[in-house]
């Protein structure tokens, strides 16, 4: 077995169910954490040493490097090599991240313990905790954000061997395989997310590895095999309770393995107790006692209408479109701009009742970025080429049916990706349908005429060229450029009047620049002593905010609370953000201070989005 990968895999287990036990003793600091991570690596040494197993492998220089003198395995490692370069020289900048899923783990922290934290932001509380269990011990011990990168760049390195692994135990050819484990990682959605903090890629691997693991369980019996599927499974549902559906290709591949319950009761008792505080089964608890769904959606949607055929169709057409697009694609205005302007108007209305804006209209960016990108053009087009080519010479698309588990696994994964189809109401499907990718291709790949296909000269060039545009595109990465940014910004910045367009691309590079920092113009006219500050914002990055950690403390303002509440709480500053102010608080800004008594203090201009103007927040003090 991957030794690595099951470490990994208990390893994330254990942090999870650690952040819930810490949490319940009020332990949720620096000191539970040392002694967590103290016990985790005891019980390691003692599995070693039991087991006798390597838990890093043999360093052999000759055969990594003839192993990496191929193309392929090449132009993986040029890859991984960029996006480890990326993280470690740039901040995160993930915007959902930034504006829930650290500012939760920060609450959390200050608190000593999870809590439902008080805000009108629903994801601060509604959002599973998989990659935030991961990331707390980090941020509480270090006290910075800047190795999280690691959760994802380690996650992306066991994608080749576990898609090499899941596609031959799954029928696909080992030549077909080898060729497909090296491309799949340059998708997009998981190249962006390897050195960042979004959480898609992070849930995808432990989707393939529960799949992986559960195949190696029914061919060897292993035991330990069989309980790291389990655990592969939970951890996939708190990285994302998006990826619940894929609990039925996971469910029957481990089938035929379930007698090994029955040979180990106490082993299975202790791994299904592992397995419930790592997943999202915690968070699906409190959703349901505090919103009475269990996703929470309800939260922030209400009822949402059950219109399947419609919401299926918009979902293929984004999914499509999302897809196909380009790494760089200046037409985008346009594109947008004629999309949401001929759509019908009936159809639009019904559109945007079931799908959230603006994914409704169907828009496409500009440039891929990790908030949206999927497969990616490049896997997009060359798998397309591929199975089309087969399609003629053979005549088949998809592996015929047989009564087998590993095409029952195969079609259990088909059937997942349709549900989530019929489902998803989220503007950016593309990235969502991260873990679904993978499991569907073993259908296509599994088609005879795939190994003589991969050998052409001219299929080989066009998988060239799909790691060329995957190298282009971490190159000119707006968050992690690979090049001298700032000499390059004053070059455009000298030449903008005459090139309008080049307006556009140095917004885009100066917003993510500064985003890890959005908020530093806040904390340089707050008073230095201010320990507790309060938050008036919806959906923005606010984790710079809390910088440095540990010195302050965000609390979230909310409709009904009172200033002697918030001065009680040590609270004389609060940072408003204007727009949507009337939505939530029902009242103007103005009318708001009188309630409270206050005073704007300063005016500060912020620009936290590159497709945003700049506005203007308001720094107020209690009287």
């Amino acid at each position: 077995m991957p030794t690595l990968a099951l470490i990994w895999i208990w390893l994330c287990a254990y942090l999870n169910c650690a952040g819930w036990v810490l949490s319940a003793l009020h332990e949720l600091n620096a000191g539970g954490y040392a002694v967590a991570l103290a016990l985790w690596l005891a019980a390691l040494l003692v599995w070693k040493q039991k087991t006798g197993a390597a838990i890093f492998p043999k360093w052999h220089p000759p055969k990594f490097s003839r192993r990496f003198r191929r193309g392929f395995p090449l132009g993986f490692l040029i890859l991984a090599a960029l996006v480890f370069l990326g993280g470690i020289l740039y901040a995160p900048t993930n915007y959902d991240a930034l504006a829930y899923r650290l500012p939760r783990v920060l609450n959390w922290l200050a608190a000593g313990q999870w809590h439902w934290i008080h805000t009108s932001f629903d994801r601060l509380n509604n959002r599973s905790c998989g990659i935030e269990w991961i990331s707390a011990p980090v941020i509480a011990l270090l006290k910075s954000t800047r190795p999280l990168f690691l959760i994802n760049f380690i996650s992306f390195l066991f994608l080749p061997g576990l898609v090499f692994s899941v596609f031959t135990r799954l029928g696909v050819r080992p030549r077909v395989a080898w060729h497909w484990m090296w491309l799949v990682p340059t998708g997009y959605g998981f190249l962006l997310q390897a050195g960042s903090i979004g959480n898609d890629l992070f849930g995808a691997v432990f989707a393939l590895a529960a799949v992986d693991f559960a195949l190696r369980a029914r061919t060897t019996g292993c035991a330990t095999a069989f309980f790291t599927s389990i655990l592969a499974a939970a951890l996939m549902t708190s990285a994302k309770t998006n990826n619940i559906p894929l609990l039925l290709p996971c469910f029957v591949a481990l089938l035929p393995s379930l007698k090994i319950m029955l040979r180990r009761p106490l082993a299975t008792l202790l791994v299904a107790a592992l397995a419930v505080g790592a997943s999202g089964l915690p968070t699906i608890y409190f959703n349901l006692k505090m919103s009475g769904d269990w996703s929470g959606a309800r939260l922030a949607t209400g009822a949402v209408p059950h219109a399947v055929v419609y919401r299926t169709g918009a979902n293929v057409v984004s999914l499509a479109l999302q897809n196909a697009v380009p790494p760089v694609f200046p037409l985008a205005e346009e594109w947008n701009r004629l999309a949401k302007n001929h759509l019908p108007p009936a159809l639009s209305r019904k559109l945007e009742a079931l799908i959230e804006k603006p994914g409704c209209w169907f828009p496409l960016p500009q440039m891929q970025m990790e908030e949206h990108a999927g497969f990616g053009f490049g896997l997009t087009f060359l798998f397309g080429i591929s199975v089309m080519v087969v399609a003629v010479r053979r005549g088949k698309i998809i592996a015929p049916f047989e009564f087998s588990w590993p095409a029952a696994v195969r079609w259990a994964g088909a059937l997942a990706f349709l549900a989530l189809l019929t489902q998803s109401n989220i503007s950016a499907i593309g990235r969502l349908f991260a873990a679904y990718y993978i499991l569907p291709l073993a259908l296509f790949l599994g088609v005879a005429g795939h190994e003589t296909l991969v050998r052409r000269c001219w299929w080989r060039v066009l998988a060239g060229a799909v790691f060329v545009l995957a190298a282009g595109l971490l190159i000119i990465l707006p968050p992690r450029p690979l090049f001298p940014r700032d000499l390059v910004l004053e070059k455009i910045h000298a030449h903008e009047a005459a090139h309008p367009r080049l307006v556009r691309i140095e917004d885009v590079y100066l917003v993510y620049r500064d985003r890890a920092n959005a908020f530093a113009p806040v904390l340089a006219a707050l008073p230095a002593e201010t320990a507790t500050l309060g938050y008036v914002a919806f959906d923005k990055p606010e984790t710079s905010l809390w910088q440095p950690f540990g010195a302050r403390r965000i609390v979230h303002v909310c409709p009904g609370d009172r200033a002697a509440d918030l001065k009680a709480q040590g609270i004389e500053y609060i940072l408003v953000n204007p727009d949507g102010f009337e939505t939530f608080f029902r009242t103007s800004p103005a009318q708001w201070l009188t309630q409270m008594n206050a005073e704007v203090a300063q005016t500060i201009s912020l620009r936290l989005r590159a497709a945003d103007p700049a506005s203007d927040w308001l720094l107020v003090r209690l009287r």
